[in-house]
């Protein structure tokens, strides 16, 4: 199992490019289902959950092709496909569900296994459940799989007035490529507005779609008889663009962080900049000052749904404030879970307290270098961001969850100048 070395107190200068976004990419993938034509996805980035995505489709019977420079991917999905995946190849990542949606609407039926994912807390399916029922689809859950199938005597989902429980993804994802191929109007109301949405939306358009409202809470969807096949470039990473962004902020330096995109990053930028550090829009991309650590004054802040601080930056903030000047309130709204990489901090010398969704930290001077072990996605971010501040050498065990979500991490740190290997 790989594990991550780092030997921290080094600036971060230069630049880095910003891969595609994960959270676009994977439902992207899953909207070649919706065609028997050839789909293209450029900047697509290389990741675990990327791979595993392939590979379930792969299953399937979908005929994916690497191509060009540019992270490449074409996809073809044929009617002889078969609409279901297995426990196999979902147990691992949560956006596996995103293939129900597609195949229901385009081939009337499918079988997808529940999800699995990071372990950061209950994240219900009973959203995706509820809206595809309401567009007239018969669904069971049995064995661990949700079964789903139109009514005998119908050929498409039915339009329908969705109204979700809660703000999903996941669920406006999956509803929005669904409602694509259905009968007459679908209009999700509560719907996220994360970017990741709107670059799908724009996706399924070039695709023929007829698709309005996407980017606000509320999406209305005329649906068509069939979809065509695309090129499509997906959007840049803001988490990975975030996760930068705090790397700096913490270690001090000057980076050119190409690609980014601030307006999907407002609230985080927001937070930077009261900190003390200089973030300012340039063209491709942003730029980040920072004096270190030493300079910055700790921030409180809330997660909640885009455009507000998103629960996907917590952690990697969270160690920012544990060697900023003060103390700081960091409030977890979205998962019950999302605490699990503070005993880890604390291991490096954090002062950080829990209690229940609310964890106080307090700034220190320093920390110092340790073995930890990395428990979800974000959670390694943090890890490695401490790392780059301790004094000393960090060890981070189980970084096959970095992996999943960061386009080659350590080589981009080590082209700013950390020092920072990927060992066995």
């Amino acid at each position: 199992m790989d594990k991550l070395l780092i030997s921290g107190g080094r600036q971060l200068h230069g630049t880095v490019s910003i891969s595609g976004a994960k959270n676009a990419t994977l439902p992207e993938m899953c909207a070649a289902l919706l065609t028997d034509e050839p789909v293209n996805l450029i900047n697509v980035p290389r990741l675990q959950d990327v791979a595993t995505m392939r590979k379930l489709l792969d299953h399937m019977g979908v005929q994916t092709q690497t191509h060009g420079e540019r992270g490449g991917i074409s996809l073809c999905a044929p009617a002889s496909l078969t609409p279901e995946a297995p426990y196999v190849l979902v147990k691992t990542m949560r956006a596996s569900v995103l293939a129900l949606g597609p195949l229901l609407a385009r081939f009337g039926h499918a079988k997808v296994s529940l999800p699995g994912g990071c372990a950061i807390g209950s994240r219900p399916v009973d959203q995706h459940i509820k809206g595809l029922t309401a567009m007239g689809a018969e669904m069971v859950v049995e064995h661990g799989y949700m079964v789903a199938k139109l009514p005998a005597g119908r050929s498409r989902l039915q339009g329908a007035r969705i109204a979700t429980d809660m703000v999903t993804v996941t669920g406006t994802e999956n509803l929005l490529m669904a409602a694509t191929l259905a009968e007459g109007e679908t209009i999700l109301e509560n719907a996220a507005q994360e970017p990741e949405i709107p670059d799908l939306a724009e996706m399924l358009i070039s695709m023929g779609a007829r698709i309005e409202g996407h980017g606000s809470s509320r999406i209305r969807i005329q649906g068509v008889d069939r979809l065509h096949g695309c090129t499509h470039q997906v959007v840049a990473d803001r988490i990975e663009a975030g996760t930068f962004l705090c790397a700096v902020a913490a270690t001090g330096g000057d980076v050119l962080v190409r690609h980014a995109r601030i307006d999907h990053l407002e609230a985080v930028v927001e937070k930077l900049r009261d900190a003390g550090v200089t973030v300012s829009k340039v063209e491709d991309g942003m730029r980040v000052q920072s004096a270190g650590a030493a300079q910055l004054k700790a921030q409180s802040f809330r997660t909640t749904e885009y455009p507000g601080f998103p629960t996907d930056m917590q952690a990697q903030f969270m160690a920012l404030n544990a060697v900023a000047q003060g103390t700081a309130m960091v409030t977890e709204t979205i998962f019950e879970n999302r605490f699990m990489h503070v005993n880890e901090l604390v291991r490096l010398g954090a002062n950080i307290q829990i209690d229940g969704k609310v964890s106080l930290v307090e700034g220190v001077a320093r920390l110092s270098g340790a073995t930890v072990m990395a428990t979800d996605l974000r959670a390694s971010a943090s890890l490695v961001i401490a790392g780059l501040v301790a004094e000393g050498d960090t060890l981070i065990d189980r970084i096959y969850h970095l992996d999943r979500g960061y386009d080659q991490m350590e080589t981009k740190l080590r082209a700013l100048g950390a020092h920072i290997e990927r060992v066995k």
